[in-house]
């Protein structure tokens, strides 16, 4: 295991993405095969980053939610083919008019059919989350189960369900039959309790040539899909139920029903339950999950067959987590770090019509925004002002040069109508 090259790789990363500091551990069976704090973990004090220090986790959380429901389906007490409104007989979307298609399931797989919404983060009260969803016209893009599209505002509906089965609060809940008994003690929802740690990281944002500090969102409903500040350490004996087949949090078999491929989002990856999965990638499976907020980049993840555990987490946004996340985890497999999940395979003989089939403005009401344009024959993507030559691949989608891919959906008139990108379904508006 070639530790040594993959440190020289993350220390020209914090370099070239602007890292203030990141934390990485790997475990193999329960026992630590690599850990170390890189950087700060904040600017002003100089103080350093080590594999205790506390990070924000974002959307790993959703894992954690996917967790207590499988919980609740092992004890009896729901299904997740269950129909939400079983649960949540309030639950109206006013452009469905089926709300019983919409299952358990497709919550936990972002596949209800709704586009990205507007974040309300406002909203502290999981019924009012209902509210919402009741009271707005939202867009719609197909039928449940048809098209896997990020959705944080109907992934948030399982904490209601937890909190209606249970008689419990989400947070408490999780933190109970999750957290504490995987004695994840430097792991929490509160703000309050953050507040009184140390060794707590500061996020950052990287904009304008400066680092700006970032206070540590409430979020409001959404700590359902993304609450959990943790440690590497922490994740990594969360990490461990995933692979041990003697843990006591869940059964075996309700634990691998989370990681089963269910929804195609890429050539080679599928979506599960709050889990990511790539099968046949040099003979094991990666399971893994990311998130992203404002001073928060993360990534979390294993590899079943080897029983190896990774966790990479860092303190500014928009870091590439996933990509040092899977560097550690060739690292640790003993393969060269440039191994990717796929390649996409690159078109040839583009005609100047397909070209133009993509030019256009894509975005969501979450606030997601993609532009491709067509200058002196070739494509480009304008996101957040940076621009990216891109090439055609073969599958009605776009790459570019580091690798990123954005796929399209074309209607029966061969006219583009949505861009996946970023985990989401952006709606074309131009």
């Amino acid at each position: 295991m070639d530790w040594a090259t993959f440190e020289k790789r993350v220390y020209e990363r914090m370099e070239l993405e602007h890292i203030p500091g990141l934390a990485i551990a790997v475990s193999k069976n329960g026992k630590i095969l690599y850990e170390k704090g890189y950087g700060v973990q904040d600017l002003e004090t100089q103080e350093l980053v080590n594999t205790n220090t506390i990070f924000g986790i974002a959307s790993v959380t959703k894992s954690f939610t996917a967790l207590a429901i499988s919980i609740l389906e092992a004890e009896g007490k729901l299904s997740i083919e269950d129909p939400v409104t079983k649960y949540l007989p309030e639950f109206s979307i006013p452009t469905i008019t089926e709300m019983d298609s919409i299952k358990i399931h497709h919550l936990l797989t972002h596949s209800t059919g709704l586009a990205p919404l507007k974040r309300r983060e406002e909203l502290n009260k999981l019924e009012e989350h209902l509210d919402y969803l009741a009271g707005d016209d939202h867009d719609i893009l197909g039928s449940p189960g048809e098209y896997f599209s990020y959705c944080n505002d109907t992934f948030l509906l399982l904490g209601a369900i937890i909190e209606n089965v249970t008689g419990c609060l989400f947070r408490r809940f999780v933190t109970e039959r999750i957290l504490t008994p995987l004695k994840m003690y430097r792991s929490t929802f509160s703000l309050e309790e953050l507040a009184k740690m140390d060794n707590v990281s500061t996020p950052y944002v990287f904009t304008d040539g400066h680092y700006q500090k970032q206070p540590w969102p409430p979020l409001g409903n959404y700590e359902v899909g993304g609450g959990i500040r943790s440690t590497v350490h922490d994740l990594l004996k969360y990490g461990f139920i995933y692979i041990n087949q003697k843990q006591d949090i869940l059964p075996t078999g309700y634990i691998e029903k989370m990681w089963k491929p269910v929804i195609q989002y890429a050539t080679n990856s599928y979506y599960g339950y709050a889990l990511e999965v790539t099968p046949h990638y040099h003979g094991v499976t990666l399971v893994e999950h990311g998130g992203g907020q404002p001073g928060v980049s993360s990534n979390f993840g294993f590899v079943p067959e080897e029983g190896l555990v990774a966790v990479v987490l860092t303190n500014v946004s928009g870091a590439p987590a996933r990509d040092i996340w899977l560097e550690a985890v060739n690292t640790a497999l003993g393969i060269t770090l440039e191994e990717k999940r796929s390649v996409e395979p690159i078109a040839e003989n583009v005609s100047a019509e397909e070209l133009m089939s993509y030019v256009g403005t894509y975005q969501s009401k979450e606030g997601s925004h993609l532009e491709i344009r067509l200058e002196d024959h070739r494509l480009y993507a304008i996101v957040e002002n940076d621009k990216w030559p891109l090439e055609v691949g073969e599958n009605q989608t776009l790459v570019s040069e580091n690798g990123r891919v954005i796929r399209f959906y074309f209607n029966k008139q061969n006219k583009s109508w949505a861009a996946f990108f970023g985990m989401r379904m952006l709606l074309k508006t131009e």
